[in-house]
């Protein structure tokens, strides 16, 4: 599929194609919305390649195998979401939905110091999510959507002392959204101080762990 993605991809338009929009959650303006660019297109390709090399590396797992497929193919599938995501709550839901076989491959299958390694993966990752839900909490339900190419029209263009109906100025939460943003990126990437849960995570983890 991404293969014909790519294919059909048309390379003189620069704006969002293959797009699906699908009414999901209109109550607090989130929405199935999925498509592809140039950059999101080129990261599916990389994950659809990087999925059989990690699975060919694979070959010394002789223990409980058919879980370990499983959780590696739903982690492949989540990656595949994250990147085609063109809505803030699906973004999210995507990103978090890849850490739940990331612990366990590290948990089950990772080596002398994984419960170690898989227990800091997942407070650090969570304290990132926490962050990341607080900003596009904050700014979805300021501006009555979630949907991300409305936002890049929308948001940028507000006048930052323009007061909204909630009664804070669009400054004061475009500035909470930015730190709260940083904070969860900066664990997630990560970039120092917020790395130390990497080096463990990587050493302990399986190779195609490693690799994804």
């Amino acid at each position: 599929m991404v293969l014909l993605l790519w294919f059909n991809f048309d390379r003189a338009n620069p704006g969002i194609q293959f797009e699906t929009v699908t009414q999901w959650f209109p109550m607090i303006g989130a929405g199935y919305h999925v498509g592809v660019d140039a950059i999101s297109l080129s990261m599916l390709l990389l994950t659809v390649i990087l999925t059989p090399l990690g699975i060919l590396t694979s070959f010394n797992i002789d223990e409980r195998v058919k879980m370990y497929m499983v959780l590696f193919l739903i982690m492949e599938t989540a990656s595949l979401g994250l990147f085609a995501s063109l809505d803030l709550m699906i973004f999210f839901i995507f990103w978090e939905f890849g850490l739940v076989p990331m612990y366990f491959l590290i948990r089950l299958w990772g080596g002398q110091d994984r419960s170690y390694a898989s227990f800091k993966f997942f407070i650090y990752t969570m304290a990132g999510s926490l962050g990341l839900l607080l900003s596009i909490q904050i700014i979805g339900f300021s501006m009555g959507t979630f949907d991300i190419p409305q936002l890049t029209q929308m948001w940028p263009a507000l006048p930052s002392s323009q007061l909204l109906s909630i009664g804070v100025t669009v400054g004061f939460l475009k500035s909470i959204a930015y730190w709260a943003f940083f904070i969860a990126f900066a664990i997630k990437v990560p970039i120092w101080p917020f790395h130390t849960w990497l080096p463990d995570a990587h050493t302990q983890a399986p190779t195609a762990g490693s690799m994804m």
